[in-house]
């Protein structure tokens, strides 16, 4: 099928920076490889610099010319955030994407050491500081773009502003479906301020539908679905991570996207198949849910972004 968006229709990316967060492994790592094969220069921001290295290595062993950098990001963590930022701002000139692809699912609750939900903070409040603190790059390169991941679960997520980090009981998944939601929140909000602020940057998301990664791989539905032993029966369920990386890596780069624009697999349920624009719930586009997050996003960070400095 010719309509059918792959990897042949990434143009060259000479000369081009992206940073992606939680790079090391699935589908970060997919993308980073398309990425570096295109020749951009590749940073992957991950919370175990160890991993960050292997995984650069790896990236070298494939193409050998590539310009892969690591550095060091815990999303849970404002003073990790705020040093690796502080990196980004030193040792780059210009930032023309970064990618928001960092998530995680937490079992049992836990809190971080600034005292967030450990869900919240590693998929919605770190990637909320980060891309604020390095903004400035962003807005000094003219057609950058933040490109967050949300899921195809964000349909079943419910904000609940007054308890947003799941005080009066946890349960694992609805923290992981509301910190989903947030991310669109988030995207649709940013590219409002920032075409409010005539910035030179635009706003996307893209979800990469159902990959075969480790991705939440601690639950037991997760593994048995995942499992080799089970593919002739959930293909259709699943597919390989490069694959499902490509939602994502569209919305970075394709010349059409334009702010606001939500990627995800056109197969059934957008589980799986090619990337093509899809839509995201009404709750996404609450614009009131949206500046309440954003507001209380900046109270509890502590940052704020600025759009009237480039």
């Amino acid at each position: 099928m010719a309509s059918r968006w792959t990897e042949r229709e990434v143009p060259d990316q000479d000369g081009r920076t992206v940073l992606i967060t939680g790079a090391n492994s699935g589908l970060g790592f997919e993308a980073a490889r398309v990425f570096a094969r295109r020749n951009m220069v590749v940073v992957l921001a991950c919370r175990d610099i160890g991993k960050a290295d292997e995984a650069r290595e790896r990236i070298r062993t494939e193409v050998p010319a590539a310009s892969v950098r690591t550095l060091e990001l815990d999303l849970c963590s404002l003073a990790s955030v705020r040093r690796a930022a502080d990196r980004v701002i030193r040792d780059h000139a210009r930032v023309d994407l970064l990618i928001n692809n960092a998530g995680a699912v937490i079992r049992h609750r836990e809190v971080t050491e600034d005292g967030f939900e450990k869900t919240l903070a590693t998929n919605h409040l770190g990637a909320f500081a980060f891309t604020g603190r390095i903004l400035e790059r962003l807005l000094d390169t003219p057609g950058s773009r933040v490109v967050t991941v949300s899921s195809v679960g964000h349909k079943r997520g419910v904000m609940d502003f007054d308890d947003l980090h799941f005080t009066n009981g946890y349960r694992f998944n609805q923290a992981y479906f509301r910190s989903k939601l947030a991310n669109l929140l988030f995207t649709y909000e940013l590219q409002r301020r920032l075409a409010a602020a005539g910035a030179p940057t635009t706003a996307v998301a893209a979800h990469p539908g159902n990959a075969r990664t480790a991705f939440g791989g601690d639950q037991l539905p997760i593994r048995i679905f995942t499992s080799p032993r089970l593919r002739l029966l959930t293909w259709w369920m699943l597919q390989d991570p490069a694959t499902a990386a490509l939602p994502i890596v569209r919305a970075a780069v394709d010349p059409t996207a334009t702010g606001g624009t939500y990627y995800g697999p056109d197969g059934r349920n957008e589980w799986t198949g090619y990337p093509v624009e899809v839509r995201s719930t009404p709750q996404s586009h609450d614009t009131d849910a949206q500046q309440r997050l954003w507001e209380l996003s900046e109270q509890l960070t502590g940052v704020s972004y600025p759009f009237g400095h480039h």
